[in-house]
């Protein structure tokens, strides 16, 4: 049986980085937030879950200033395991907790490239998943996906949900990653819950994305059509260098932890600081809900061979970037963008508007 327990979601200010070094900065921040919100959490019942937030390590310049990859995977992304997870490893011990977060990463066999990359950190410190982000934020994320290089991917890890939807079985529950813009897509929870999901990291989201309450309305469903717990916390502050002297509050706040039955347990409204989120994790009462329930365990009558029509044709390129670089912002709206809206019209999906007929 597991016992109920709290789940922090740090929502800390982030200094975006130059050069990898510059992490050690945000990470020494992270120490100190989780010194403040793991000690006023745990006063009713024990905290053994930490979640830091997307971005939390290296911040987004990569995506703001529009950096190219290569130059990115070189002198900014890690490796996993590497010394910043070995740092949050030291957190891990100290507070006896598993640590849910992401970096930007290199893969061994993909020279000069870079990975988004959710991953777990058992109370031991130990690297004990790594998931890598399906659905990058578009246009902006450099990141490399395994579906843009998916017959590479599928020939060393499989077709199967453990190669795009990992899922690790913990003393806590079973957790999973669909981080940030992942989970703006039903599959990628679905992908989860089918594997056996049933917590799963999702952070961050922008501004105005939050204030227009694409964030809340997206996670919280997430969470109810598959009967899991999602975990939402938001940035912080952003200081677009380690020097520089104007915060910026990007991310608008919003912060949540979900429940399986898609009911916020934990909410922080703040974004323009340092601040924490945090909610209690009942598995055993997700557990009585998936085997007791008549209608809202959903995912016990999916007809698997209806929602496979759907997607009987390719709709988003797959092995973009199988021989090439990721693109920059311009070139990825000419070449992808505009060219998924016009195979969207072309294909009678969506109806042009009046402006651009004729």
């Amino acid at each position: 049986m597991i016992e109920p327990y709290n789940c922090v979601g740090l929502i800390p200010t982030v200094w975006g980085i130059r050069k990898r070094a510059d992490m050690m900065k945000n990470i020494e921040h992270l120490g100190h937030l989780t010194k403040a919100a793991a000690w006023l959490s745990r006063l009713d019942i024990p905290v053994r879950l930490l979640v830091i937030p997307e971005g939390g390590l290296q911040g987004f310049n990569d995506e703001v200033l529009d950096v190219d990859h290569v130059d990115f995977a070189n002198n900014c992304a890690i490796d996993i395991p590497g010394p910043e997870t070995d740092a949050l490893g030291k957190l891990a011990r100290e507070y006896d907790v598993f640590i849910m977060a992401q970096a930007k990463a290199r893969h061994p066999d993909w020279q000069d490239r870079f990975f988004n990359v959710g991953f777990v950190l058992n109370p031991d410190g130990e690297v004990i998943l790594k998931h890598y982000k399906l659905a990058t934020l578009y246009p902006v994320e450099h990141s490399m996906t395994p579906h843009d290089i998916f017959d590479w991917w599928i020939e060393k890890y499989g077709r199967t949900l453990d190669a795009f939807w990992p899922v690790v079985d913990t003393e806590i529950g079973r957790l999973g990653v669909m981080m940030a813009n992942e989970a703006s897509y039903p599959e990628n929870g679905r992908g989860l819950a089918m594997n056996g999901c049933e917590v799963a990291y999702r952070a961050s989201f922008p501004h105005p994305g939050t204030g227009n309450d694409f964030f809340e309305i997206s996670s919280r469903a997430r969470a109810l059509e598959n009967n899991m717990y999602v975990l939402s916390p938001n940035m912080g502050t952003y200081y677009l260098f380690p020097d520089s002297t104007t915060p910026i509050d990007t991310f608008g706040g919003r912060s949540f932890i979900i429940n399986h039955r898609g009911a916020i347990v934990g909410k922080q409204e703040y974004g323009a600081g340092s601040t924490y989120v945090a909610g209690v994790i009942d598995i055993e009462q997700l557990r009585h809900h998936r085997a007791s329930a008549q209608v809202s365990n959903w995912m016990k009558d999916v007809r698997a061979e209806l929602a496979q029509i759907i997607y009987d044709r390719e709709i988003y390129p797959k092995n973009l970037y199988l021989d090439r670089v990721p693109m920059k912002h311009a070139e990825y709206k000419e070449q992808v963008i505009d060219r998924q809206i016009a195979l969207m019209h072309e294909r009678g999906i969506w109806e042009k508007p009046g402006y651009r007929k004729g």
